[in-house]
């Protein structure tokens, strides 16, 4: 059986193991693919592994050998679902591969503003302490996250998580989710008490027409001069240029950010020039533990598709 990886890279830039994948099967991998070389390269596959590589019905419908799509990533907005079951092809997806990581990287954003260790240690490094007339300095105010409020919009698997690391820390965790669940340690509230209330609000929630710039010019005008947003969602949650405002005019204090709205980002992208914006390029989910557990899922759903019982199916 033919496999084509389209854009392996991201998921295995050279320090991740392909056997699990490679024992089902005839395998080409390319590391990344453009629009135009798609069809070249997959026309004779019956099986298509893709992260990031849009397979849109026009693309599909030149591939009639295909008869699985494999996405190596939860999102599979990438992939025409209806094109794909027209043509009898069977697409899955991977979840939960790395709440643990995304979970991580939140707090390493929300660490990242509220200590500003980067700041300070290349402070050190450039002579300010040695030169300091004091045993110690800081360069921006310090603030405690104990007795915050974290306001979480979305409590699935990395939402959750979130919140319990948010309560090792001492704060109070507040959480809207459309389909409420009661939760341990975690008090239920409609969106703009998460809003009015919230000292961090972090997003966690899937992109939809709801979801979609979930943080806007209105929002953010109901939120504490002193808030702080995080993203590790989907960039498109945030209304970016109202972000942007909001920030340069101090109507939030400081914002943390995984994802944008298109990446890689263009060059005039508002958040790029705003100020107490930290932002890191989409690598919540890429730590080697992570990775190395998105490559096996990957292998097991395609397993048992060969089986006959595939898991994990969108379409």
């Amino acid at each position: 059986m033919n496999i084509v990886i389209l854009d392996g890279y991201t998921l295995n830039p050279g320090d991740q193991d392909w056997a699990p994948i490679e024992k089902l099967g005839n395998v080409t991998i390319y590391d990344r693919s453009a629009k135009e070389e798609i069809v070249a390269r997959a026309k004779d596959a019956e099986i298509l592994l893709v992260n990031k590589v849009v397979l849109s019905g026009d693309t599909l419908a030149q591939l009639p050998n295909a008869r699985y799509i494999g996405v190596m990533a939860t999102g599979f907005n990438n992939i025409d679902i209806e094109a794909a079951r027209r043509q009898g092809i069977t697409v899955t997806n991977v979840k939960a591969y790395g709440p643990a990581s995304v979970a991580q990287q939140t707090f390493a954003l929300l660490l990242a503003i509220v200590n500003r260790v980067e700041t300070h240690s290349q402070s050190v490094f450039a002579g300010d302490w040695a030169a300091s007339a004091d045993f110690c300095y800081w360069k921006t105010p310090l603030h405690e996250l104990a007795g915050k409020t974290m306001g979480l919009i979305g409590l699935g698997d990395i939402g959750s998580q979130v919140a319990k690391i948010a309560a090792a820390f001492g704060m109070k965790v507040i959480a809207y989710r459309k389909h409420p669940v009661p939760t341990e340690g975690v008090e239920m509230v409609p969106l703009d008490e998460i809003f009015r209330q919230s000292d961090v609000i972090s997003l966690h929630c899937p992109l939809t027409d709801e979801t979609k710039e979930i943080i806007n010019g209105e929002s953010l005008a109901k939120m504490k001069s002193g808030a702080i947003v995080l993203n590790t969602g989907r960039g498109p949650l945030i209304h970016e240029q109202d972000l942007s405002e909001a920030l340069k005019n101090g109507v939030i204090a400081a914002a943390g950010l995984d994802v944008l709205s298109v990446e890689p980002p263009k060059a005039d992208n508002p958040l790029l020039s705003a100020p107490n914006c930290v932002i890191t390029p989409h690598v919540a989910w890429a730590t080697f533990e992570a990775r190395q557990r998105l490559l096996q899922m990957v292998a097991d759903n395609l397993e048992g598709f060969q089986s006959g019982n595939p898991r994990n199916v969108v379409s």
